[in-house]
């Protein structure tokens, strides 16, 4: 189960000399954006520079205007990073074990065989059904995304399917496979920080995130029927055929992807089941793609340490199985990083804390106390950078006003989730989104409008507030308790 090792700061928590006020708190937040839009925008810079910037100036207004010690802020800082530690070396991983399985023919064959099994109009919402029943089985959005999503990013390209939209479906399948799955760490996470049943937030989860799933499929069937083009003709016979000069295409390349799943299933943590995959990758590699000696081993290293330059003679699929191994992980790093530092500093100095108190403070209403969660949650994703933090901050800041709405825990625990961890990738520099746009290979922005499950999700939730539709009570709660212990004593 996913947990952090500090507890992020409260309103309460903040010393009165130095607790920003609401205006103050927003004077950062508004020059990290302002630094972000001129830098993307206007300049074209990748979002390293202006988190720079946005953390040199969040630093001097906390120290010089606040009263914040340096200390403290290093301290942020260093939480921010622990806290996002396990994501960095996911991202780590994942970039060998992408490179790894695509030396060892895994991802290739995926593609040769998906190509003669799928066509463009039944493409998208087979690729959102496999993404969704393979992250439920495993419990990992991510490890769905950066295995089974590169194949299907290539098997889309091959049929002709916009890489956008495939991006689009398999991130709605992945999220909603992992949001009602028991072994994810997020939805684990939302529990506790609510004090939540795990199994009573799962079935909570279930409903709203069904109803997105079915919506979101039926729009990319019509984008199936009505989107994606013609394939020319011979074109996928081209591509199996580049493929298949290229590498050993056999059923044995999957050795990689059934060990980590079969590990992932078994309930082993995402980082080592990731982590055997690559070492399954290497052994396949040398195996089966040969040659079957030391120049074989070496060669085989290579690519998990710099990844696969494919020459296949096809200018589209030398693109697909293109990858950059470990070392192609820098940039991806450095932005989640600037990211992560940026959050703990806006944690520490007491940001986060403020505007969600206010935000708490504004609230009338079951409707406006789920949307403002909603809106929470949201916030901590474009503010932290970490789908943890969007759970977290609002999981322990508002639980005090659900309480005093008499709501269950578990509207709480539904709330955090269906629109904190869902529209993490939604944000191109949060570790999430800077983590799918680089293993899917598309633009965070560019796939976003095709991630259906990213804008149902806490649209739904708000409706359920709004109406009062599957919001629970803490008194009917208690009154269907004292009665199941009035019937139990009678049947006795």
């Amino acid at each position: 189960m996913a947990t952090l090792s500090f507890e992020p700061l409260t309103y309460e928590d903040i010393p009165a000399e130095v607790r920003p006020s609401l205006g103050q708190a927003l004077v950062p937040i508004v020059g990290m954006l302002v630094f972000l839009s001129v830098g993307a925008i206007a300049l074209g810079l990748d979002p390293q520079i202006p988190l720079l910037f946005g953390i040199a100036f969040t630093g001097l207004v906390g120290r010089y205007w606040y009263g914040v010690s340096w200390e403290t802020m290093y301290e942020g800082i260093v939480d921010g990073l622990r806290m996002g530690m396990q994501a960095i070396l996911i991202i780590f991983v994942i970039y060998m074990l992408i490179s790894t399985w695509t030396g060892a023919g895994t991802i290739p064959s995926l593609i040769y065989y998906g190509l003669e099994l799928l066509t463009p109009r039944v493409f998208l919402p087979v690729a959102t059904l496999l993404a969704a029943v393979v992250a439920f089985a495993i419990g990992s959005s991510w490890t769905t995304a950066g295995t089974l999503g590169v194949a299907f990013i290539g098997i889309g390209a091959g049929l002709g399917v916009p890489e956008p939209m495939t991006a689009g479906a398999v991130l709605t399948g992945a999220y909603t496979g992992d949001k009602v799955s028991p072994l994810s760490d997020t939805t684990n996470l939302a529990a506790a920080v609510t004090n939540t049943d795990l199994m009573t937030h799962v079935r909570t989860m279930r409903v709203g995130t069904g109803i997105a799933m079915l919506i979101s499929l039926g729009l990319y069937t019509y984008l199936g029927f009505a989107a994606t083009g013609a394939i020319p003709p011979g074109r996928i016979a081209e591509i199996q055929s580049a493929i298949s000069g290229a590498y050993v295409v056999s059923p044995l390349t999957f050795a990689p992807l059934a060990l980590t799943f079969a590990l992932a299933i078994r309930g082993y943590p995402a980082l080592p089941a990731i982590t055997s995959g690559v070492f399954a990758g290497v052994a396949t590699q040398i195996l089966v793609q040969g040659p079957r000696s030391v120049e074989g081993v070496v060669a085989a290293m290579e690519v998990a340490q710099s990844g696969t330059t494919a020459e296949t003679g096809v200018e589209l699929v030398n693109g697909l199985l293109s990858s950059g191994g470990l070392v192609g992980s820098a940039w991806t790093i450095t932005v989640v990083v600037a990211a992560l530092s940026l959050g703990g500093i806006l944690e520490r100095t007491g940001v986060l804390a403020v505007v969600a108190h206010r935000l708490g403070q504004s609230i009338r209403g079951v409707g406006g106390l789920t949307a403002g969660t909603a809106l929470s949650a949201f916030g901590m994703n474009v503010l932290a950078a970490e789908q943890y933090m969007s759970i977290v901050v609002p999981g322990m800041s508002l639980r005090g006003l659900y309480d005093e709405f008499d709501l269950d825990s578990r509207n709480l625990s539904r709330a955090v989730e269906a629109a904190g961890t869902t529209t993490s990738a939604l944000v191109p520099w949060n570790a999430g989104g800077v983590y799918m746009a680089t293993v899917l290979g598309v633009p965070t922005l560019q796939y976003a409008p095709y991630y259906f499950l990213g804008f149902l999700s806490p649209a739904i939730l708000v409706f359920m507030g709004v109406t009062g539709w599957r919001i629970t009570k803490q008194s009917e709660e208690t009154t269907a308790g004292l009665k199941g212990a009035v019937e139990s004593l009678g049947d006795d």
